[in-house]
């Protein structure tokens, strides 16, 4: 074979080798040829319609090429589309108009999906054609309402529960499909939480997400949670300023540059007229805070207790019920009334057991107040409900019960104590004990001679699992059943 056909078989195989990519644009052409912003915010410049403006996330394909960005007429919008800047021919050109009537683009599976959302309530995809983009289709065939709906590298899919005028706050959920069935699956506390949390964008490898939060004073702040080697997320810290603006302004919309660098979002006041498109430098910001102090959060509500007066009351905080991703042994636990004074002189707190003890002497309602705070000075509180009540048997004194009695203990469900009043019709061995579902005796909470009467006795559940269980008084041929709850 001559040389030169060799040497042409050579280039062949080489070329057949090797993925021939775009032209790479140019640093100084990126991103529009806008230059890039540091650490301070700067308005992303977009051409846009007349009255409109770019609000909710912006999308930008992998080679970076493509940039899409959805323009709306008001809040909630009336008018919505999607438009397209294109580098093409060593330049950009556009912008073009994408879609109608949608917003809030998202690219999927390599940049050949797009979700796109109509205002605040479905998700639709777009599938990338030799021609452009198929007509959008509604991802989920029933009517269950998705807000930022996006699927992440390891092809998990996410979206928010929150919808435009849902009747309950959103939490951000991974989306499954069980028999048939889509399921949200709440990413749970501390990422969530008894406010709103509505837009956000989690990275390709699901190791962080941004969101946005709604403190309920006309404002939506940005926070930032990781994630945990056990699969739950740290508890959220906010991107101060300047991103996240103090008063009545809204950050949101939330968009990452796919080199992790810029963070591209919505942000504005109380006029239509102050909302822009923004992009930041993140990256630096991203690791710093991974590094810094959490605060502790309030892992489980604190039951409200209950006791009666003369009988000595004891409650330990389960060990669960703040929790600090900076480890263990980082928070000091105190107590107080609701309204921070001390706690009435009958009552104390051990804060090496996070124990309360003492024997009131009068009866009383009050809130307590439990306040966890960490080595770092952060702090998270709780508060529950004390109720004292007086032994219930004054109004019975010197009456004999026509027969054995046993009344519904109280509180119920409890943690990890409940008064239980009895009825003795005649003195007498009476035994009150305590079964499980299955009819094994847990425990005798009381064995002892009883006077005719009435009596009160306080069932202490430590060391029992939750679930419901029964009680039962028995005496002199006779017995009373009844059930209750354990919460622990």
């Amino acid at each position: 074979m001559p040389l030169s056909a060799r040497v042409i078989i050579i280039l062949l195989v080489v070329f057949s080798s090797v993925s021939i990519y775009p032209q790479v644009i140019p640093a100084d052409s990126m991103y529009l040829g806008q230059t890039p912003p540091g650490g301070t915010p700067k308005i992303f410049n977009l051409q846009l319609t007349g009255g409109f403006k770019a609000c909710e996330r912006i999308a930008i394909s992998s080679d970076g090429r493509e940039i899409y960005y959805g323009e709306i007429n008001s809040y909630p919008p009336t008018a919505m589309r999607v438009k397209c800047y294109k580098f093409e021919n060593n330049g950009w050109t556009g912008p073009f108009n994408v879609f109608e009537g949608f917003m809030a683009p998202r690219f999927a599976d390599h940049d050949s999906t797009m979700f796109l959302q109509d205002n605040h309530f479905f998700t639709y995809h777009s599938k990338r054609e030799a021609s452009g983009w198929s007509v959008p289709v509604k991802l989920l065939p029933s009517d269950t309402h998705t807000h930022y709906f996006q699927k992440s590298g390891l092809n998990n899919s996410f979206a928010s529960s929150y919808y435009e005028g849902s009747p309950t706050n959103g939490d951000i959920c991974k989306i499954k499909t069980v028999s048939g069935v889509t399921v949200f699956e709440s990413l749970g506390i501390p990422l969530n939480s008894v406010l709103q949390e509505n837009d956000f964008w989690i990275s390709l490898d699901e190791s962080y997400l941004l969101f946005s939060r709604n403190p309920g004073n006309g404002a939506g702040d940005i926070f930032i949670s990781y994630k945990k080697e056990n699969g739950g997320w740290t508890n959220p810290k906010k991107l101060g300023e300047p991103i996240s603006k103090p008063g009545s302004n809204w950050e949101y919309g939330q968009f990452i540059s796919n080199d992790g660098r810029y963070l591209f979002y919505t942000s504005g006041g109380t006029s239509w007229s102050s909302y822009y498109t923004y992009w930041v430098r993140i990256d630096y910001l991203i690791d710093s805070l991974k590094h810094s102090n959490y605060a502790p959060y309030l892992n489980r509500q604190i039951p409200d207790q209950s006791g009666v007066t003369g009988h000595v009351f004891s409650y330990t905080l389960p060990d669960t019920t703040f929790f600090d991703d900076d480890g263990i042994n980082t928070i000091t636990c105190s107590a107080t009334l609701g309204n921070g004074n001390p706690l009435p002189g009958w009552l104390s707190f051990d804060p090496n057991t996070k124990t309360f003890y003492g024997t009131p002497s009068s009866a009383i309602n009050t809130l307590i107040k439990v306040t966890a705070i960490d080595t770092g000075g952060l702090a998270a509180s709780c508060l529950f409900t004390l109720n004292i009540a007086v032994t219930g048997l004054e109004d019975e004194t010197g009456q004999i019960p026509g027969g054995i009695e046993l009344y519904q203990n109280y509180p119920n469900p409890f943690n990890p104590s409940t008064t239980i009043k009895i009825a003795i019709p005649e003195a007498g061995r009476y035994k009150l004990d305590l079964f499980d579902t299955l009819g094994e005796n847990v425990k005798v909470i009381s064995e002892k001679y009883y006077e005719a009467g009435y009596h009160v006795e306080i069932l202490d559940a430590t060391g029992l699992s939750s679930g419901m269980y029964i009680y039962k008084l028995t005496g002199y041929g006779m017995s009373a059943v009844r059930k209750l709850i354990i919460l622990q």
